[in-house]
């Protein structure tokens, strides 16, 4: 008996110590500079290795720039923030036979933004005068989702319907 409740207080410290650490490879709630909920990109992804960014976003000088999302070496997410001084036909970006802004199956979504989502990334567009133009376009790729998967739009939209509003309020636009 004194055995078996030793072995039991063991087991609920250990339980108790690991549910008490964030996991080691959960997503965080700044992603590329812009807090999101992490229950919405962990829709998206979920990190089997340390998560990590490479970024050459700089929001003060508004330059068209990439941020990745890494899982060990694979790229989890890809963000293109790009400025310009016109709007950008946002279907001409999507079905695009170029990687950097290219979506599958694009269609477009009810929003307050001009918005494309597809199967596997999603892209958006808002009035945004700064010193890198006056339209803020924000790309999100997702490669590792297989061709032909459509089970994940839902995910795509409700994130980007969360994140974009979410970037745009650190761009500092003026009108």
């Amino acid at each position: 008996m004194n055995q078996y409740l030793r072995t039991s207080a063991v087991a609920c410290a250990l339980l108790v110590a690991a549910c008490g650490r964030p996991a080691r490879n959960d997503v965080p709630d700044v992603v590329c500079g812009t807090p999101v909920k992490p229950a919405l990109t962990r829709s998206l992804v979920r990190p089997a290795e340390p998560w990590r960014e490479y970024s050459r976003i700089d929001r003060s000088e508004a330059v068209t720039a990439p941020c990745l999302v890494y899982s060990g070496k694979k790229v989890l997410l890809k963000f293109r923030f790009s400025w310009r001084p016109v709007a950008t036909d946002l279907m001409y970006l999507a079905k695009g036979t170029g990687t950097v802004s290219g979506i599958s199956e694009p269609r477009s979504v009810e929003s307050p933004y001009a918005t494309l989502v597809g199967t596997d990334g999603a892209i958006s567009q808002t009035p945004c005068k700064t010193r890198g133009g006056r339209y803020f376009t924000l790309t999100l790729q997702l490669p590792q989702v297989r061709l032909g998967d459509r089970g994940r739009r839902a995910d795509i939209e409700a994130f980007m319907r969360a994140y974009f509003p979410a970037t745009v309020a650190t761009l500092g636009c003026g009108t």
